[in-house]
């Protein structure tokens, strides 16, 4: 158990951006007087660690900036609680994979110098689980990167956690790239492929293995930068997945927002935004090539992780399943018995569901 308790966070997750970033994300921004004390705290950690930038920056640009990647990567997509995060960490069983850690997404820029100290610290603060499903938390465990770019550029999905009365804004422009800038896109391009060759650096992997549900918003873009990534598209009970991420939403909000927001204004943002990514998804993932994507049930793969991850090899053909086989069985093996939680779906969910959601209910075949 860490010391803090994640609803009780005296910071946010902003500790870890520069400064350029810190500024950009929060100009013009108002911060609610509840959460000024915590904006207060977490601006001065990243204007203090934002000194140590300049080291990382040198030494990437030395021994990284001009090192090409040795594959195209893999890219699991899918709404948030769509088993995601559980695909991502048995794939990541892989040693030939890299991945973004836990650490990597509150620190990035201290990657490269003074990772120990910093992870040590972090590792003794944290909490063991996450709040939401109990899944395990550790400094060195596969995570999605979207809260990593958060701290490297403004240009993010994520900054609704901050700062949430803005989510369709930047729903549209960060995730859907809808009226985005050319200037802004630029940055994206360069700042995610600097993630990736430091992930790749970091965990001795030489594929990246991504696991980041905005992602699922950027499909087209992401085959413009890497024509031969390839792609896993989870597919879930929206019943459940309505009343998942309702739950996580509202629980991991509370102690990252910087200005209230309503659990009526955020569901109602949920139910719209979930209708965006599908249709976006379903619109552009004609542009990934023949044999670079393979759609799964979650349901699917929870029944048979191993037999699904097999399939997934072959599907996409991706080297080394022999060889990781052991590793993911003993993982899949490990998780026998996992306690879930559990959801009982109430009228009014089952109703918003299919007033809302219905065409994923008709195209995936779900029902109650």
């Amino acid at each position: 158990m860490g010391l803090l308790e994640f609803n009780k966070l005296p910071i946010n997750t902003l500790v870890g951006a520069d400064w350029q970033t810190f500024k950009a994300i929060t100009a013009g921004r108002d911060i609610d007087p509840a959460y000024r004390g915590k904006y207060r705290l977490t601006k001065a950690v990243s204007r203090l660690l934002s000194t140590l930038v300049p080291i990382q920056e040198h030494r990437y640009r030395r021994l990284l900036a001009d090192r090409p990647l040795e594959h195209a990567p893999v890219f699991i997509l899918g709404h948030w609680r769509s088993g995601t995060t559980f695909v991502h960490n048995v794939l990541s069983c892989d040693k030939h994979f890299g991945y973004n850690t836990t650490y990597q997404t509150v620190f990035p820029h201290l990657m490269m110098f003074g990772q120990p100290f910093f992870k040590k610290t972090m590792s003794w603060l944290m909490p063991d689980k996450r709040p939401t499903d109990n899944m395990e938390l550790a400094v060195d465990l596969p995570q999605e990167e979207e809260f990593a770019l958060a701290n490297m550029m403004p240009y993010t999905y994520y900054n609704f956690w901050f700062l949430p009365k803005y989510m369709h804004e930047y729903c549209d422009k960060y995730m859907l790239f809808e009226g985005i800038e050319p200037e802004a896109l630029r940055v994206f391009e360069e700042t995610f492929t600097k993630l990736i060759k430091i992930s790749l650096w970091n965990t001795g992997g030489t594929q990246f293995l991504s696991k980041n549900p905005p992602h699922t918003g950027r499909v087209r873009e992401l085959v413009k930068m890497f024509p031969d990534a390839k792609f896993i598209y989870l597919m879930r009970n929206p019943y459940t997945v309505f009343e998942s991420t309702r739950s996580f939403f509202t629980n991991t909000i509370k102690p990252l927002k910087l200005e209230d927001i309503s659990d009526a204004e955020l569901e109602s943002n949920i139910l719209t935004i979930y209708a965006k990514l599908y249709r976006k998804y379903q619109a552009d993932k004609g542009c990934i090539p023949a044999g670079n994507l393979i759609e799964v049930k979650f349901e699917d793969f929870e029944a048979d992780a191993l037999g699904k991850t097999e399939e997934i090899y072959r599907t996409l053909s991706l080297p080394g399943w022999e060889e990781a086989r052991t590793a993911i069985e003993q993982y899949v093996g490990s998780k026998r018995g996992y306690k879930k939680n559990k959801y009982k779906y109430e009228p009014r969910t089952v109703e918003l569901v299919e007033k809302h959601w219905g065409f994923a209910l008709e195209d995936w075949g779900y029902s109650l």
